[in-house]
């Protein structure tokens, strides 16, 4: 494998591109068009998409229906496609093209000296501004051939253009207002294979035209699980009667890859990197989408035509056209981070609240102990009491310090216990963990310092069998403080221990989200609009804290024990949990986003208030060993998983629960997984 080429990822490197068009001028807009492609060429687009009737202008009215002009764009079409035989870039150019008796407004397929195809626009705008039946006719009914610069060249709307060297690239091309019907032609290509749709536009801009196309552009990429690249005519239309704004922007299932400013001056590219895996990936998982296909007869009729063709992408490092987020689970952007804090925290708010009324209002019973976990699961309990309508003395919450808490951590939850006004008790389990290191005859019991995983499960089922007793005992539930990221890794005691609870609340919230609903909690004024009250001023100490256990003793000069020092970085691992979870991809993939993503701290957005002092960056080598410590636990961790309590979903990234979006057997071997890693991914 090519590690570093973005095509041997999955990728493929698209361009919307806008030019300054000449009104009636074929030759000097294939000229503008070839400019442009070179460049994208050397760039190492595979496909290009330029705007309706780029070549003749779209604003020219009757001199479209002209023998002059008509010859003129033939003329350039040949250019272009003599031009082409170089280019790696397949060119999509908007033409008027001449069938039997009438004119069709047309997009056409140009690669490497051949034109692949000709896509008619099928449907024709007649209203307010617009009056193409004039000029044209609608294309829908042309499913055939015709003879183009010498040759038999395949015409329709149903035309699909699959690269067979760039796994997954197929490419549907439609025209401008095709988009706007209810059923537009992409559509039915979309369930048909296309993952690559092209629209070619000219449309005039108006005042707040712009964001209806990102809305139907958005939407079909959403929809068809698709990247949908869109460009509109800009400079030098006529702007006799109309103005043209040049937007260009490609989105990818609903997300925005890149776009181009608006009114250029001068010739634009939206060139970004689609991820044709991902897309086949929802189409996976997504069964209703084929479902609709075999719905519509698809099976049966309508099929559409397909024509391959041979990108023969470069080889090498090309960078990567398209931002990889950090931190996948979290927003980059302040009011996006804002609205998922809040939906998250009301969704583990209210499936607590729901649990509580259905099984007849017990107390609530947790352990806490200072850190991220035990906090926001407190947190989520105080409020659902007050949503109840319920004193927060309900909540009963417990500190069991052990043979490495520290005084820090236990005033914090002290702290925060009091403030937040719940019913708190300390319970020393030292004692009673001293007895059964006693009872199993453990080396630790005869004075030996040997901290194995004994020693540390020892306290840590000591406190979850209190938990459950007290519940009985005070006529509760325990309530879950573990969060999906540990549920990955395998970072819980199974059993009577962390990994199981009556219900839990945090299981389907990672490890870095955990800290931003916490300093959401404080920014939103949930318990106080006030930063320095109790409450908010130890949410805050408790935010910047080193994630630790807390269970081995830390010796005088020593580091105290670190969750990450073992398990990895969260930040690597929720990276790699998102990709597997919602993605499915193979761990050289992961690891080469991990790099774009990694490699740099000084590159990239960050989350709102992420300080700068925790703002690291990993080579590729600790990327490789973090993703290997990943597959190994995530795959010996199954059967905790297996025996997940209940708790709500919360990230569309996903959840571990076997009766929700993940299910996989608990003898499953990572040795497929292991092998990929080995055999792709380099060492340094």
């Amino acid at each position: 494998m090519d590690f570093y080429n973005a095509y041997a990822h999955g990728f493929a490197r698209v361009a919307a591109c806008t030019i300054p068009v000449a009104v009636a001028d074929p030759a000097t807009n294939a000229a503008a068009v070839l400019d442009q492609a070179r460049q994208l060429a050397d760039d190492g687009v595979a496909v290009a998409v330029f705007p309706e009737l780029c070549l003749s202008g779209y604003a020219i009215d009757d001199l479209l229906m002209q023998d002059t002009l008509l010859e003129s764009v033939l003329d350039a079409l040949a250019e272009i496609k003599a031009a082409s035989v170089e280019l790696m870039t397949m060119l999509v150019v908007g033409a008027p093209l001449l069938v039997g008796s009438r004119l069709l407004n047309t997009a056409v397929v140009v690669h490497r000296g051949r034109i692949l195809g000709v896509a008619p626009k099928s449907y024709l705008p007649n209203y307010r501004e617009f009056y193409e039946k004039r000029q044209f006719a609608p294309g829908d009914d042309h499913r055939g051939t015709l003879t183009l610069l010498g040759e038999e060249v395949p015409l329709g709307s149903d035309l699909i253009f699959r690269a067979d060297d760039v796994r997954g690239l197929a490419v549907h091309v439609e025209v401008c207002e095709d988009m706007w019907v209810p059923v537009p032609p992409s559509a039915v290509a979309a369930l048909a294979g296309a993952t690559v749709l092209l629209n070619l536009s000219a449309s005039p801009i108006t005042v707040a035209r712009a964001e209806d196309r990102r809305l139907i552009v958005r939407s079909a990429s959403y929809r068809c699980n698709a990247a949908y690249v869109y460009t509109a005519a800009g400079q030098g239309e006529s702007s006799t009667d109309l103005s043209w704004d040049g937007q260009t922007m490609v989105y990818e299932a609903g997300d925005l890859l890149g776009e181009t400013e608006r009114f250029p001056d001068g010739p634009r590219a939206t060139v970004v990197d689609v991820d044709l895996d991902r897309l086949r990936q929802e189409r996976l998982r997504q069964g209703t989408f084929d479902d609709n296909r075999r719905g519509l007869g698809l099976e049966t009729t309508g099929e559409l035509r397909e024509i391959a063709f041979s990108v023969h992408p470069p080889q090498g490092d090309l960078g990567l056209r398209r931002k990889v987020d950090r931190f996948p689970f979290v927003p980059d952007d302040a009011d996006r981070l804002a609205q998922d804090c809040y939906e998250a925290y009301n969704i583990q708010v209210t499936g607590l609240e729901q649990r509580l009324r259905a099984i007849g209002q017990p107390k609530v019973v947790i352990g806490v102990s200072g850190g991220l976990d035990s906090t926001h699961a407190l947190i989520v309990a105080a409020k659902a009491m007050d949503r109840l309508g319920r004193p927060r003395t309900d909540v009963h919450a417990f500190t069991m310090p052990g043979f490495a808490t520290t005084s820090e951590t236990k005033d914090r939850a002290i702290r925060l216990a009091e403030a937040l006004g719940v019913t708190f008790q300390e319970i020393d389990i030292r004692p009673a963990a001293e007895q059964m290191l006693l009872d199993l005859d453990h080396p630790y019991s005869g004075g030996t310092k040997q901290y194995d995983v004994t020693f540390e499960n020892v306290q840590a089922g000591l406190r979850y069998d209190y938990l459950f007793r007290l519940a009985n005992h005070r006529g509760g539930i325990v309530l879950g403080t573990g969060d999906l990221s540990e549920l990955a890794l395998g970072w819980c005691t199974y059993g009577v221990g962390d990994q199981m609870s009556h219900y839990a609340v945090n299981t389907g919230v990672p490890k870095t989200l955990i800290q931003h609903l916490i300093r959401w909690t404080i920014d939103s004024g949930q318990f106080s609009p006030d930063a320095g009250s109790p409450v908010n001023a130890v949410l805050t100490e408790i935010v910047e804290q080193e994630i630790t256990p807390e269970l081995i003793p830390t010796e005088e000069g020593e580091t105290p024990q670190s969750t990450e020092a073992t398990v990895g970085p969260y930040a690597l691992q929720d990276f790699t949990l998102f990709h597997v979870l919602r993605r499915g991809y193979r761990p050289s993939k992961i690891a080469f986003l991990a790099w774009h993503a990694w490699q740099r701290a000084d590159v990239g957005d960050w989350p709102p208030g992420f300080p700068s002092a925790r703002r690291t960056e990993y080579d590729l080598a600790t990327i490789r060993h973090w993703l290997e410590v990943f597959v190994r636990r995530f795959f010996a961790s199954q059967f905790k998983r297996s025996a997940l309590p209940n708790g709500p979903k919360v990230s569309p990234g996903g959840t571990m629960s076997p009766r929700g979006d993940w299910r996989m057997p608990s003898d499953a071997a990572p040795t497929a997984w292991l092998a990929e890693l080995e055999r792709t991914v380099p060492e340094a």
